[in-house]
Parts: C-alpha cells; structure tokens; sequence
C-alpha cells in the first residue's frame, strides 16, 4: 500500500487530512462494519505490509539460513524427524517451522520468498485469529482493531524479518484463548472446545517446545485460580483432552528419542532436547552458552515498545482490566474475563522470563494479548460519547503521540543534516564501527551506526521521519474533532509508511548479515571437491551452506548449532583446527575461506588470491 503525491505548502495540510477521511469513509469503519469487510481490510494490510517484504533482502547468517537450511536438507534426506544442518544433526528446536518451510519448497522450490512464505502466511494467521477472537469479546470492531493495531505495531515486523517461531507461538496462544473464553461462555463446554484448546497447546509444543505447554496452563490456572472458579477445570474433559493432545504432541517426539539415543558417552535426544535446551537454557546453564541476555528493565520496556504506536493507548485499556479482589471473586462479565485473560497472557510472558535468559522477540507471543486490550478500548472509544471519558483520553493519547512524532521527526532530521554521502561504489561496511560483542543480541548490529554511514540511509530515514510527524498529527487532529476511527486509521496508514520505510533500510543494511553475494561468487566457480571453509563459526557464513547447496567446514573448535550433533560417530568432519586447515590449504583441492578479518590468522605467511569481497567479509582461494 504505496500512497504517492505531489503537493505545495498550502494545499499540504488539506490533502493530507483527506486522505484518511477518504478512506475511512469508504471503509466505513464502525458498528455497522461487516465481518467480511473487515477480514478484506486486515488482508489488505497483511498483503502491503508483509507479503511485498517476503521477496528482499537475501536470508542472513546465523539463525534465518540456519533454520532454512535444516527445512532444505529435511527435504533433501526425506527424513521430517531428526532435523540436520551442514549434515550434522540439529536437535535443538522443535520441528513445526520447520516442517511448514520443507512443505513450501517441495511446492515452489527452494529461494527466499518460498522460505519465508509460511511464515508470512503464519502472520495473517495470527492476525485474523486476533480478530476472531477480539470479535467475539468485544464485537466486531474490537477485533478489527486488535488485528489492525497488532498488524501495525512494531514489533512482529521487526521479528518475521528473519526465521524465528515467535509469531506461530502466538497464533497457537490467540486460537487457544479464544477457546477458553467460549469454554467460560458455556454452562458445559463442548467436546470441541476442549479439544480444540489440547490441539492447539500441542501444535504449540511443536512449534516451541515446553513453553507451548507452559504459557496457556499458566495463564488458565492463574485465570481460575484469581476468580475462584478452579472446579471450572473438572468441565475441561481433561482425560479425553489430555489424550488429545499426546496424540498430537508425542508422536514426533518418541520417534526423534528412538532416531537419536545415546550413544557411549554421547547423550540422546531426550538429554540435550529437554534438559539442556530447556532447563538448562532457562537457568543459564546451557551448553555451549551462545547467546546474551537483555537487562531486564529494557526487557520490560520492549514489550510496549514493540505495540508502538498502539502502546500510547495501553494505560487507560489496562484500566478496564478487574483489579478489586470482590470484583474478580463477584462474577465477571465477558468484556471483562477478556481482559483479564489477556493482560495475564501478556504478564505470565514477561515474568516467566525475567528470570530466565532473554532475547528481545521473547515478549512477541504476547503482543496479541496486548493488542486486545488496546483493540477493546478503541472499540469503546470510538462508540462513546463526544465528550466522555473516553474521548478525552483519546486525545490525552493522541497529544503523546503527536510530541513523540515530533521528537522522532527531530531526531531524524539531526540524522540527516550530519547524515555524508557515502563515495560511489562504497561498501557499506568500511563505514560503521564494529561491536562484536553486541552480536549475540538480535540488534547488536544497531550499534555499528555511525554518522557516515547514516548517508546511506537518507530516503528510508526522511521517509520514517516524515510519516510518523504526519500520522500522529493527523491522527492527534482527527481525535480533537471527535473522529477516532478516522485518527485510528491515520495511525495505521502511517505505519504502513514507516515499515517500508524499516525495511528498505534493512534491505539496504543486508550484505552486513548475509553472505549470499559471497555464496553467488563461489557458486560461480566452485567444482566438485572443492572445499568451503568458514574462518570462524558456522552461524557466522550459514548463508554459504545455504546458497551454494554444498557442506562447509568450520575453522573453529566446536561450538554453537553444529557442536552437540558433531559428537555423534555418523557425523561428518566439519571442524578443522590450525594444523589440518594449513594441510588441505596447501594441498591440491581447490580451498574458499569466508573471512571477516582484512587479514586472516590461518593465511599468514601464506598465498592466497581474492575471489570476492561484499558487506566487511572476503572469499579467497589457494588456487586462481
């Protein structure tokens, strides 16, 4: 959804205020709104926001090509069980991504967009289950809302950039909850509620593990446990539910305990899936220790940083949340079993774990619950009356909003003015500043920024800039007349304007994190037994296994994704230390080193030629 226009001073404040107004009135968005209107503008959204992005930038090294590549080589084994990557097996994660990107290639073939398709379909389903649900616990508006605010914010753009299981852990969470709530809603709830709720607590075990199990018990039992109705569990069919959702969850795995047991000293599937991936992992006793952890303030603070702009609205949603203990134990009406259920959903997220290790896209599965709540109160917002207290605090919201566009409009207008163009032909990596230790964090790369490489980023950032001043002023002007649908869709037509604009950068940002263009050169020349070598982790050059379809070596000691499978008897040599690496070197194979150092511990002293050089990282060769 691209909006292109040409305007003078005069005419500019006119126009822009037209173009939501026009919109809106054509949308008609209010309690009137079809649900077959509604679904139509949520697709809308979903296919300008997140299907134009499916097709840039190349997949990055590390996590995004690593999970891909252990979809490609499930494809290439037919074996959907023990996942590999590099031909070593990968027992860390749970298999559900990753059978949905293998189902993709084997219908499209194997390229970026076919890899992140499921994913992008996953996030349209996330966003119609929003509305599903915020639909039935507010009406059809609420959900509108939800879904479009949820479809807008931040945060879930940020994190379908790359192939994580996030977004799926919340589309199992939005459909389970919808089937509590309806469980809540029926004197005897159905066979198929119950099940349905079993059904999607498995899919979600297989998507991400224990916390698929954790998250929805949780915030059920503290659910019933705060409004004293736990005999609500004894209406569950727990026996036949429990049943259910083995019948889902266990199959896959007791086949990956029986395809990988222990072997002599090496511990099976079972140890270092459950154990070590996930108790381990949760105490900070994980081994190989290959992440970070972000403090747990800003941990707190992303969670409403990724809903922004919605978030401006969270303080007064949170408001119609049941707080007084005779409240909570006096019988609640559905508006506000809602709500409950969804501030919970969010708090159970973060609290479990801010005493845990912590990744920024952790809180993502909880963004729907937060989007519901900003979603319902919009709904009241927009059905009051002109002067109540929910237009009044509309505008209080709208007011905030409009100082941080301001604030945002400055910050990047400094940018620009000390914003240099960068020399044509200029690789963007001899312009930032290197922080290796910030790369285990998902944005540690961030850091790298400086003003001189700022230049590179002028349209996106004066694009960014320009849009959230205009869309919170317009959305600020709207809300003083009393048009809060028409302020709502200002707000999400703006983001529609600064993602692209986030992803354009990104795009621009990409030969930093991917290796692809390294990979087409190799590829270009490579010939049966030649040899690829990483000088470094495997993570750090995946891209390269990837592209090129061919197995790497690791200059390396064993670490990271490859270090527990690399300790089984089949597993094929991939680590190389000093002393081999200078062997094959030197001997009569032709050797590609990806590196990232101008100058290369292992070729010192030796001869080597430059294949290619693309994002701060080379190939070179032994041989010309």
């Amino acid at each position: 959804m691209y909006v292109v226009f040409r305007m003078n001073s005069a005419s500019a404040p006119g126009a822009l205020t037209a173009i939501p107004q026009a919109l809106d009135s054509t949308l008609a968005i209010g309690p009137s709104t079809s649900h077959t209107k509604a679904i139509v503008l949520i697709v809308m959204f979903w296919l300008a926001i997140y299907f134009t992005s499916i097709f840039t930038p190349p997949l990055l090294d590390d996590a995004d090509s690593v999970h891909a590549e252990a979809a490609r080589e499930m494809v290439l084994r037919h074996d959907w069980v023990t996942l590999h990557a590099n031909g070593i097996r990968y027992l860390e994660k749970a298999p559900l991504m990753y059978w949905s990107v293998a189902l993709s290639y084997k219908m499209f073939g194997v390229s970026d967009w076919s890899t992140r398709l499921p994913l992008m379909l996953g996030v349209l389903a996330m966003l119609l289950a929003t509305y599903s649900l915020g639909a039935f616990s507010f009406g059809g508006i609420g959900g509108l809302y939800a879904a479009l605010a949820l479809a807008t914010s931040i945060g879930p753009f940020l994190f379908t950039r790359f192939l994580i299981p996030e977004v799926l852990v919340a589309l199992w969470l939005t459909l389970g909850f919808l089937c509590f709530l309806k469980s809540l809603e029926e004197k005897q709830p159905s066979r198929w509620v119950c099940w349905g709720f079993a059904i999607t607590c498995a899919l979600n075990v297989l998507t991400k593990g224990l916390i698929g199990l954790i998250f929805p018990l949780g915030v059920v039992g503290l659910y019933l446990l705060l409004t004293g109705n736990l005999r609500h569990l004894l209406k569950l069919k727990l026996i036949s539910s429990t049943l259910v959702f083995l019948i889902v969850a266990m199959p896959w795995h007791v086949l990956a305990a029986l395809r990988t047991p222990s072997q002599g000293e090496v511990r099976g599937f079972l140890w270092f899936y459950f154990v070590n991936e996930h108790f381990l992992r949760y105490l900070n006793k994980r081994v190989p220790r290959d992440y970070d952890t972000v403090p747990l303030l800003l941990f707190w603070a992303l969670l409403i940083l990724w809903l922004v702009p919605w978030s401006a609205f969270l303080p007064q949603a949170i408001k119609d949340v049941p707080a007084r203990w005779k409240e909570l134990r006096g019988g609640l009406t559905s508006r506000q079993r809602a709500n409950l259920v969804f501030l919970l959903w969010a708090l159970i997220i973060v609290v479990f774990f801010s005493f845990s290790t912590r990744q920024e896209y952790y809180t993502i599965p909880g963004l729907p619950g937060m989007a519901l709540l900003v979603g319902g109160w919009l709904q009241r917002e927009t059905s009051s009356a002109p002067e109540s207290g929910e237009r009044k605090a509309g505008r209080t919201s709208s007011l905030v909003l409009l100082a941080i566009g301001v604030l945002v409009s400055a910050v990047g207008s400094a940018l620009l003015a000390f914003a240099k163009t960068p020399a044509a032909g200029a690789d963007l990596a001899d312009l930032l500043r290197k922080n290796p230790d910030s790369y285990a964090l998902s944005f540690g790369h961030v850091l790298d920024l400086t003003p001189q490489a700022m230049g590179a980023f002028r349209l996106p950032l004066f694009g960014f800039s320009f849009a959230f001043l205009a869309g919170t002023a317009l959305n600020w002007h709207f809300r003083r007349r009393n048009r809060a649908a028409a302020g709502n869709l200002a707000l999400a037509l703006m983001m529609v304007i600064v993602l692209t604009c986030v992803h354009s950068a990104f795009v621009t940002f990409s030969p930093i994190l991917s290796s692809k263009n390294l990979a087409d050169a190799i590829h270009r020349s490579y010939e049966p037994g030649d040899v690829i070598v990483v000088d470094g982790e495997y993570e750090n050059a995946s891209t390269l296994n990837f592209y090129t379809g061919q197995p790497i070596r690791v200059l390396h000691e064993p670490t990271g994704n490859l270090w527990y499978g690399s300790k089984f008897p089949d597993a094929p040599r991939v680590f190389e230390t000093p002393s081999s690496f200078a062997e094959l070197w030197n001997g009569p194979q032709r050797v590609y080193l990806w590196t990232d150092q101008a100058k290369p511990k292992p070729l010192e002293g030796r001869e080597y030629f430059v294949l290619a050089e693309n994002g701060g990282k080379s190939i070179l060769t032994n041989r010309r």
